[in-house]
């Protein structure tokens, strides 16, 4: 019997094409994020943010800064998702609960953090962190729509300065991926071909 996690990342496709009268409740868009938070994060920083569209206000704002990309309004909901700069500071608060629980030190929350503050004092390794976070919450996202049934695509074709602005976000947020998710229509293509081991695989 193959593994439900394996058969679901070879069945998972990027879907072009979406059913537009299906519909997410809040509640069903509420997992789905608290599915992506799961994925893993640097320093436990949790580094993100999800903002969820889904009213058709919203998409057709969005699908204007998307190149006109009909699945950004024809998914149930689109999510523009969003990488923060690492905040060292943060860190402590982060992991209070894992503290508390015993799992961890409070002295090793210090070392996070000053570890935390010293690597990303680089602009640009805080953007890269900001990018990884949120890619990772993007994956994660996909694959949970995939396990509840649902088709995904993840897009980078959009304006990311046009997002900003037009969705408020901060000076330390990067719009990294959209994240169109819904109910598949017909005429969707299967998983296309991936390259040979040969090609992308060396064991040292």
């Amino acid at each position: 019997m193959t593994n439900p996690a394996i058969a679901l990342i070879e069945r998972r496709v990027s879907a072009n094409r979406f059913d537009a009268s299906h519909v997410l409740t809040d509640a069903e868009i509420g997992e789905l994020t608290r599915l992506a938070t799961r994925a893993p994060t640097a320093y436990n920083l949790q580094n993100w943010r999800f903002i969820a569209l889904q009213t058709p206000e919203a998409k057709a704002r969005l699908r204007q800064l998307a190149y006109g990309q009909a699945k950004v309004s024809d998914a149930a909901v689109t999510f523009i998702v969003c990488g923060s700069l690492p905040d060292h500071a943060a860190i402590p608060q982060r992991l209070r609960p894992f503290v508390e629980a015993g799992y961890m030190p409070a002295g090793t929350v210090l070392d996070w953090q000053e570890g935390a503050r010293t690597q990303y004092a680089n602009p640009r390794t805080a953007r890269d962190e900001a990018v990884r976070s949120a890619s990772l919450g993007s994956a994660t996202l996909i694959h949970a729509a995939e396990a509840l049934g649902l088709a995904s695509c993840p897009m980078v074709g959009f304006d990311a300065e046009g997002v900003e602005r037009e969705f408020g976000l901060g000076p330390d947020e990067v719009p990294v991926m959209l994240v169109a998710i819904g109910r598949a229509a017909p005429g969707n293509w299967p998983q296309k071909p991936r390259r040979p081991l040969t090609e992308v695989l060396k064991i040292a």
